[in-house]
């Protein structure tokens, strides 16, 4: 019986946690974050504006594609140029890979000359998991109604290798030139590639 109730709550928590994946086109999941410099952040601060959410951890290869290249940091700057508010999100846990103390981020950050809004930190992975993060980076596009309307690769290069930035097609570069021109989007949802998150 034991086993029973335990193999039922397992199961009710897989249940619960599929119907809290985000979906494109439907509002995108609240949450709140301190960032690196211990400011919080709440998503229903930034209703009105465009948010992107990159999921990140400096130690990924696929992370330091984007970022070593310097692909990643224009891609914010021009965001954010245009008054989108750019959030990078580390769900890694204490002691794993791509986890940094507060410090250590807002000194990162500098080096790598980031762009983004806020470095925010998830430690015990409540929004990754919210969002269904799988990987690192992947990307998340919400619109100014707070509707999620991407979800998944930064491009269509599946690699580490920064060879690859060339020629590759840039789904949220697209995804926000679309929007930015009251087009529809294109592809709102793609596999996304690199670092498992490490929860």
């Amino acid at each position: 019986m034991k086993s029973l109730l335990t193999l039922a709550t397992i199961l009710g928590l897989v249940t619960f946690s599929h119907a809290a994946q985000p979906e494109i086109g439907q509002p995108a999941p609240a949450f709140t974050l301190k960032d690196s410099t211990g400011k919080e952040h709440s998503l229903a601060d930034y209703k009105g504006k465009v948010v992107v959410l990159e999921w990140i951890n400096h130690g990924c290869p696929f992370v330091k594609k984007h970022y070593d290249s310097g692909n990643m940091q224009k891609l914010q700057e021009d965001a954010t140029d245009h008054g989108v508010v750019w959030l990078a999100v580390c769900s890694s846990a204490p002691e794993k890979q791509g986890h940094m103390t507060p410090e250590a981020a807002t000194a990162n950050l500098t080096e790598v000359k980031s762009n983004a809004t806020a470095y925010l930190l998830d430690e015990d992975g409540k929004v990754g998991k919210l969002y269904d993060a799988r990987t690192t980076p992947e990307m998340y596009i919400i619109n100014s109604d707070g509707v999620l309307v991407y979800a998944g690769a930064i491009d269509d290069k599946p690699t580490a290798n920064a060879a690859d930035i060339e020629g590759a097609v840039n789904y949220v570069r697209t995804a926000l030139e679309e929007m930015k021109e009251g087009k529809p989007i294109t592809t709102a949802q793609t596999k996304s590639y690199g670092c498992s998150v490490k929860y």
